[in-house]
């Protein structure tokens, strides 16, 4: 099965409340991407489903192993683009949507580049 960008952005998420709270349930989900439960619900079937994440008998959601390089991947690519953007003269809410966008749409080959330009730019 193939992810698609809203596992994509549920899975960050999770990564993202994990270091923020320690512990993750469906409601601090549907808080942070300010939808609602029953989509939440179904899109963690989903993941479930699909190997990405494991959900304990409490309700406690955590990434698997798979889940986790997903989400680090699209959680470093949107920190980098979005400090990136802002470093351009880009106000930060519009970084950050903007980033949020651009990360699931870059192939990796782009991204690459991309960060080894950005990175390079840093160092001058």
């Amino acid at each position: 099965m193939a992810l698609h960008e809203s596992g994509e952005d549920y899975l960050e998420a999770i990564l993202m409340l994990q270091q923020e709270k320690g512990s993750v349930r469906s409601i601090d989900i549907a808080r942070h991407l300010d939808y609602s439960k029953p989509s939440i619900s179904r899109a963690m079937a989903l993941l479930r489903e699909s190997g990405h994440i494991l959900m304990g008998e409490e309700g406690l959601i955590t990434l698997t192993e798979k889940g986790r390089q997903v989400a680090e991947s699209m959680y470093e690519r949107h920190r980098l683009l979005t400090a990136w953007l802002i470093r351009l003269g880009v106000e930060e809410h519009i970084a950050a949507k903007d980033a949020c966008r651009l990360e699931h749409d870059l192939s990796q080959e782009t991204y690459v580049k991309l960060k080894k330009h950005i990175l390079e730019g840093e160092s001058e």
